[in-house]
């Protein structure tokens, strides 16, 4: 895990930057930069629409008295993409936008979903809840 770290933190950058520099080369240094800006902007806008829908569908379940599950899934996406967006870059910002449109939103919530049940049945995941 603490080597995936280490990577994450170290190849993404040198990503974001070969991407920023290549792509000011082409199209300007200050097309580049609003390029950054506006998908910040826009990805917070998104981020704040999208969270405060999950939160509403949340209480709407919990009040029904049913576990709110998927939209917790729903939720740790969001909140992983906004960040994703806030950083400036054009890699994380394209992760980010993928999790917080719904329609890439929900392959994600499948995979998470696939790669939480493997973890609870191997016994790496240890799942307190009923059966």
């Amino acid at each position: 895990m603490f080597f995936k770290l280490i990577l994450a933190f170290t190849v993404i950058p040198v990503i974001e930057l070969w991407i920023l520099i290549r792509l000011g080369s082409e199209i300007g240094i200050l097309n580049t930069i609003l390029i950054v800006f506006l998908t910040g902007v826009v990805g917070a806008f998104l981020a704040k629409k999208e969270g405060l829908g999950i939160v509403n569908r949340i209480r709407m379940d919990m009040s029904q008295g049913k576990m709110p599950a998927d939209e917790l899934i729903n939720g740790l996406c969001v909140l992983v993409g906004g960040a994703m967006l806030l950083t400036p870059g054009i890699f994380t910002d394209l992760i980010g936008l993928s999790l917080v449109i719904p329609g890439t939103r929900n392959f994600i919530k499948t995979k998470i979903r696939e790669k939480m049940k493997k973890g609870i049945e191997s016994g790496t995941i240890i799942y307190y809840g009923p059966k």
